[in-house]
């Protein structure tokens, strides 16, 4: 390790024993009201909002201009928002099992979306992966669950199938959870789902889940829970909320022509140059809009002051495919869902902890979903548990303003082909350099994020050194989370 990595270590160590002791004295009583009138402690509450394929440009905090999201552009008002927050892996099972484990995928041996696919006649077989999340991981809301937590789950699952479900791995409660990856009925009544009651045809699914969810707040708002809210929206199948659809059609069709062309090529496939889908949208916007109405509940219930809100999606939005139909656009990220360049895992995240976070603040430092898992347990007051949560660390510093993180690098093992054109691959961030390794072609491509987000220059001829550092360490990681690797195909007809 160099003398600048001790140095920094060092300095984020003692920062965070400060705040530690800054946290006990005066944190705590803050997000927990009670302390402060000699009253019974109360553990904070946990509402966690993940969205399915929401991209990091499509909320109007994050910039988007078409999407309306005034909900979350409140949340992020009032809490924190991430600039540099990415999902653990570009496609959603992988980064869903990291944020119940607080692991990397590859240590989980859960790499690509399940059951995932084997395409033929391709130059290399991936590696097989676990189709369910192993019962011997002890997930967070097993923990919270252990400590006096009510816990809730609402919406999409998508680690295991039957014996695996979200009962099994913590939750009380599960409304609509199992093992597929989008809503085998679509976004309207009748679901067919095997963990969802239908409802009034023409109900959607997504007012539904929150519905659900209201519910569940109302007849536990007097003790501790966690809400995992996890939608199946804006995952495919595209079906516009139609209280919306005709508000972003008449929107699209004002839009001025685009100065240039509409896709542009992204090695096999092509990328959507700008968000203008009406379906789309109106999804997005019935998904804010549900957000609305999970915390307005909280609002009602009196429980804002000692509930810690968390946001975030699974991965890139869905904006590169070998060919038309993706709904949205990334940009200035390049590439989407299923890549390992910034548009398929950086990613929409706001924390707000009252007490602890400060409103409209930002943090720019990079964090991935690993460190839910630590986070959540530190301000419940929990103690850490660092085998399990061996891949994560606490965010809690960030959010009472702190600049930095002990962290070396954050790692994606992607070892598999996606319908996105991407090859089998992997990367790795460590400051502001990223690179990404491509194994179909045997090549490495280096960026240096802060002056160029979009990983238009590839600098890996011109500084070979740096290059090859990140190489290195991207292959260390490799080998010690045992990170299956994939290999020659021996039918492969070129």
């Amino acid at each position: 390790m160099s003398n600048r990595s001790r140095h920094d270590r060092a300095r984020g160590a003692h920062s965070r024993r400060d705040f530690l002791k800054w946290l006990g004295a005066g944190a705590a009583a803050a997000i927990l009201p009670g302390a402060v009138r000699g009253a019974p402690r109360r553990k904070p509450n946990f509402v966690f909002f993940l969205v399915d394929d929401l991209g990091w440009k499509d909320l109007g905090c994050y910039g988007s201009t078409f999407y309306d999201t005034p909900n979350l552009d409140r949340l992020a008002a009032s809490g924190m928002r991430f600039t540099d927050a990415y999902a653990a892996c570009p496609v959603c099972s992988p980064t869903r099992a990291s944020i119940m484990t607080g692991k990397y995928p590859a240590r989980l041996g859960i790499t690509d979306w399940i059951p995932g696919q084997r395409p033929k006649n391709r130059k290399l077989l991936a590696p097989p992966i676990h189709n369910q999340l192993a019962l011997e991981e002890v997930t967070i809301a097993e923990v919270l669950k252990e400590a006096g937590y009510r816990t809730f789950f609402a919406g999409k699952w998508h680690l295991g199938g039957q014996g695996f479900f979200p009962e099994q791995q913590g939750f009380d409660i599960n409304k609509g959870g199992h093992h597929a990856g989008s809503p085998p009925g679509g976004y309207y009544a009748p679901y067919k789902n095997p963990k969802l009651q239908d409802g009034p045809a023409g109900e959607y699914l997504t007012d539904r889940l929150a519905a659900e969810s209201v519910r569940f707040l109302q007849t536990h708002a007097k003790e501790p829970f966690l809400l995992y809210l996890s939608f199946y929206t804006v995952h495919t199948p595209i079906q516009a909320c139609k209280r919306h659809i005709e508000a972003y059609q008449k929107k699209a069709d004002a839009l001025p022509p685009l100065r240039g062309p509409d896709q542009t090529r992204e090695r096999d496939g092509w990328t959507k140059m700008r968000q203008d889908n009406p379906a789309y949208a109106s999804m997005v916007h019935a998904m804010d809009e549900n957000v609305g109405r999970v915390l307005g509940a909280i609002e009602r219930l009196g429980l804002a002051e000692e509930t810690v809100v968390i946001f975030m999606s699974d991965n890139g939005g869905l904006s590169t495919l070998g060919r038309r139909g993706y709904p949205t656009s990334n940009l200035p990220l390049r590439a989407g869902k299923g890549w390992c360049y910034e548009g398929g895992i950086r990613e929409p995240m706001i924390v707000r902890a009252p007490g602890v976070t400060r409103p409209g603040s930002t943090c720019s430092v990079p964090v991935t979903s690993t460190d839910f898992y630590p986070t959540m347990l530190e301000l419940a007051g929990l103690p850490p548990r660092p085998e399990q949560h061996v891949d994560g660390l606490s965010l809690v510093p960030l959010l009472a303003g702190g600049k930095t993180l002990p962290r070396e690098a954050i790692y994606w093992h992607y070892p598999h082909y996606h319908g996105s054109t991407w090859t089998p691959g992997a990367a790795v961030r460590a400051g502001d350099w990223k690179l990404v390794e491509f194994y179909d072609e045997g090549t490495a491509e280096l960026y240096r994020l802060g002056q160029d987000i979009g990983e238009r220059r590839d600098l890996a001829q011109q500084m070979p050194q740096k290059r090859d550092e990140l190489l290195a360490l991207l292959h260390a990681w490799q080998k010690q989370v045992g990170a299956k690797m994939p290999r020659p195909n021996p039918d492969y007809k070129g």
